[in-house]
Protein backbone atom coordinates (compact mmCIF):
# COMPACT_ATOMS: atom_id res chain seq x y z
CA UNK A 1 0.00 0.00 0.00
CA UNK A 2 1.13 3.49 -1.09
CA UNK A 3 2.53 5.99 1.86
CA UNK A 4 -0.38 8.24 0.23
CA UNK A 5 -3.28 5.22 0.44
CA UNK A 6 -1.99 4.67 3.94
CA UNK A 7 -1.99 8.22 5.26
CA UNK A 8 -5.84 8.43 3.32
CA UNK A 9 -6.89 5.49 5.24
CA UNK A 10 -5.77 6.88 8.36
CA UNK A 11 -7.25 10.08 8.31
CA UNK A 12 -10.67 8.19 7.16
CA UNK A 13 -10.70 5.92 10.23
CA UNK A 14 -10.01 9.49 12.31
CA UNK A 15 -12.65 11.20 11.18
CA UNK A 16 -15.14 8.17 11.21
CA UNK A 17 -14.34 8.02 15.19
CA UNK A 18 -15.50 11.49 16.03
CA UNK A 19 -17.94 13.34 18.12
CA UNK A 20 -18.49 12.85 21.64
CA UNK A 21 -18.28 14.58 24.85
CA UNK A 22 -14.97 13.07 25.62
CA UNK A 23 -11.66 13.55 23.83
CA UNK A 24 -10.41 9.87 24.41
CA UNK A 25 -12.46 6.85 22.86
CA UNK A 26 -13.23 3.97 24.66
CA UNK A 27 -16.46 2.20 25.98
CA UNK A 28 -18.56 4.68 27.55
CA UNK A 29 -17.93 7.00 24.46
CA UNK A 30 -18.71 4.20 21.88
CA UNK A 31 -15.74 5.13 19.74
CA UNK A 32 -16.08 8.04 19.06
CA UNK A 33 -13.24 11.16 19.65
CA UNK A 34 -14.54 14.70 20.08
CA UNK A 35 -12.82 17.77 18.64
CA UNK A 36 -10.81 19.42 21.13
CA UNK A 37 -11.91 23.05 20.72
CA UNK A 38 -8.73 23.84 18.49
CA UNK A 39 -8.33 26.31 15.96
CA UNK A 40 -5.88 26.72 13.10
CA UNK A 41 -5.17 29.86 11.19
CA UNK A 42 -2.45 29.48 8.93
CA UNK A 43 -0.63 33.03 8.11
CA UNK A 44 -2.39 34.73 4.68
CA UNK A 45 0.49 33.93 2.72
CA UNK A 46 0.66 30.26 4.07
CA UNK A 47 -2.91 29.40 3.44
CA UNK A 48 -3.37 26.36 1.36
CA UNK A 49 -5.99 25.70 -2.12
CA UNK A 50 -9.46 24.23 -0.60
CA UNK A 51 -9.84 20.96 -2.25
CA UNK A 52 -12.74 20.74 -5.18
CA UNK A 53 -15.48 19.47 -3.17
CA UNK A 54 -18.58 18.07 -4.95
CA UNK A 55 -20.91 15.19 -5.01
CA UNK A 56 -24.82 15.16 -4.56
CA UNK A 57 -26.73 17.09 -1.83
CA UNK A 58 -29.33 16.40 0.80
CA UNK A 59 -31.80 16.87 -2.26
CA UNK A 60 -29.83 14.69 -4.65
CA UNK A 61 -28.50 17.77 -6.87
CA UNK A 62 -25.09 18.08 -8.04
CA UNK A 63 -23.44 20.90 -5.99
CA UNK A 64 -19.46 21.88 -6.05
CA UNK A 65 -17.68 23.99 -4.05
CA UNK A 66 -16.56 25.55 -7.32
CA UNK A 67 -20.29 26.84 -7.09
CA UNK A 68 -19.40 29.52 -4.61
CA UNK A 69 -16.23 30.44 -6.49
CA UNK A 70 -15.09 34.52 -4.84
CA UNK A 71 -17.06 33.89 -2.07
CA UNK A 72 -15.86 33.15 1.80
CA UNK A 73 -17.03 29.71 2.49
CA UNK A 74 -17.92 27.74 5.73
CA UNK A 75 -17.71 24.13 5.30
CA UNK A 76 -18.64 22.43 8.08
CA UNK A 77 -19.15 18.49 8.31
CA UNK A 78 -21.99 17.14 10.80
CA UNK A 79 -23.95 14.51 11.27
CA UNK A 80 -27.19 14.35 12.94
CA UNK A 81 -26.16 11.63 15.21
CA UNK A 82 -23.62 14.30 16.76
CA UNK A 83 -24.47 15.84 20.03
CA UNK A 84 -21.79 18.49 19.42
CA UNK A 85 -22.96 19.61 16.36
CA UNK A 86 -26.43 20.06 17.66
CA UNK A 87 -24.92 22.06 19.94
CA UNK A 88 -23.46 24.23 17.24
CA UNK A 89 -25.84 24.14 14.53
CA UNK A 90 -28.29 27.33 16.35
CA UNK A 91 -24.75 28.65 15.58
CA UNK A 92 -24.57 27.99 12.23
CA UNK A 93 -28.52 28.81 11.32
CA UNK A 94 -28.18 32.41 12.93
CA UNK A 95 -24.62 33.36 11.42
CA UNK A 96 -25.30 32.21 7.96
CA UNK A 97 -28.69 34.11 7.77
CA UNK A 98 -27.07 37.18 9.52
CA UNK A 99 -24.18 37.23 6.62
CA UNK A 100 -24.30 38.88 3.45
CA UNK A 101 -24.84 37.25 -0.40
CA UNK A 102 -20.59 37.46 -0.14
CA UNK A 103 -20.41 34.34 2.50
CA UNK A 104 -21.84 31.09 1.65
CA UNK A 105 -22.87 28.24 3.99
CA UNK A 106 -21.87 24.04 2.56
CA UNK A 107 -22.47 21.37 5.17
CA UNK A 108 -20.89 17.99 4.52
CA UNK A 109 -23.07 15.53 5.92
CA UNK A 110 -21.69 12.20 6.46
CA UNK A 111 -22.49 8.84 8.07
CA UNK A 112 -26.11 9.38 8.43
CA UNK A 113 -29.43 9.22 6.31
CA UNK A 114 -31.26 11.22 4.12
CA UNK A 115 -34.23 11.26 6.30
CA UNK A 116 -32.15 12.11 9.17
CA UNK A 117 -30.10 14.58 8.07
CA UNK A 118 -32.66 16.62 6.15
CA UNK A 119 -34.98 16.31 9.29
CA UNK A 120 -31.82 17.75 11.79
CA UNK A 121 -31.77 20.59 8.72
CA UNK A 122 -35.37 20.99 9.20
CA UNK A 123 -35.45 20.89 13.45
CA UNK A 124 -32.29 23.68 13.40
CA UNK A 125 -33.71 26.01 10.76
CA UNK A 126 -30.61 25.30 8.55
CA UNK A 127 -31.24 26.45 5.17
CA UNK A 128 -28.57 26.37 3.36
CA UNK A 129 -26.65 22.99 1.50
CA UNK A 130 -25.06 20.42 1.96
CA UNK A 131 -22.93 17.41 0.35
CA UNK A 132 -24.28 14.00 1.24
CA UNK A 133 -21.64 11.62 2.09
CA UNK A 134 -22.45 8.73 4.25
CA UNK A 135 -19.11 7.27 3.65
CA UNK A 136 -17.09 10.56 4.80
CA UNK A 137 -14.70 10.21 1.49
CA UNK A 138 -15.15 14.16 0.57
CA UNK A 139 -13.48 15.05 3.58
CA UNK A 140 -10.34 13.57 2.91
CA UNK A 141 -9.75 16.51 -0.09
CA UNK A 142 -8.50 18.57 3.18
CA UNK A 143 -5.94 15.94 4.12
CA UNK A 144 -3.30 18.10 2.40
CA UNK A 145 -4.25 21.51 3.56
CA UNK A 146 -6.18 21.00 7.33
CA UNK A 147 -7.25 17.76 7.86
CA UNK A 148 -10.30 16.85 9.16
CA UNK A 149 -9.79 14.61 13.34
CA UNK A 150 -13.09 15.15 14.61
CA UNK A 151 -17.05 15.46 14.12
CA UNK A 152 -17.66 18.45 13.55
CA UNK A 153 -14.72 19.70 12.13
CA UNK A 154 -14.85 23.82 10.50
CA UNK A 155 -13.45 25.23 7.17
CA UNK A 156 -13.38 28.65 6.69
CA UNK A 157 -12.46 29.19 2.71
CA UNK A 158 -10.99 32.51 1.34
CA UNK A 159 -12.51 34.53 -1.15
CA UNK A 160 -9.15 33.33 -3.23
CA UNK A 161 -9.92 29.48 -3.05
CA UNK A 162 -7.67 29.31 -0.06
CA UNK A 163 -8.26 27.47 3.68
CA UNK A 164 -8.06 30.17 6.08
CA UNK A 165 -9.18 28.33 8.97
CA UNK A 166 -10.04 24.92 10.68
CA UNK A 167 -12.04 24.47 13.95
CA UNK A 168 -12.08 20.88 15.58
CA UNK A 169 -14.93 20.51 17.70
CA UNK A 170 -18.02 22.93 18.15
CA UNK A 171 -17.74 26.84 17.42
CA UNK A 172 -19.48 29.43 19.14
CA UNK A 173 -20.80 32.72 17.21
CA UNK A 174 -18.51 34.99 17.82
CA UNK A 175 -15.69 32.64 16.75
CA UNK A 176 -17.30 31.79 13.70
CA UNK A 177 -17.98 35.40 12.81
CA UNK A 178 -14.33 36.23 13.87
CA UNK A 179 -12.96 33.47 11.33
CA UNK A 180 -15.00 34.56 9.10
CA UNK A 181 -13.66 37.72 8.96
CA UNK A 182 -9.95 36.37 9.02
CA UNK A 183 -10.61 34.78 5.90
CA UNK A 184 -11.27 38.29 4.58
CA UNK A 185 -7.71 39.08 4.95
CA UNK A 186 -6.21 38.77 1.65
CA UNK A 187 -3.31 36.19 0.99
CA UNK A 188 -1.46 38.85 -0.09
CA UNK A 189 -1.92 41.20 2.99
Amino acid sequence: MSVARLVAAAAAAVLLTGCSSSTQADETTGGFVAGDGSITLPKAAEREPAPELAGESLDGEQLSLADFAGKTVVVNVWGSWCAECRVEAPVFAAVDAQTGDDVQFLGINIRDSRAAAKAYDENFGITYPSLFDPSGRTVLGFRDSLPSMAVPTTWVIAPDGTVAARTLGSVSEATLRGLIDEARTPADG
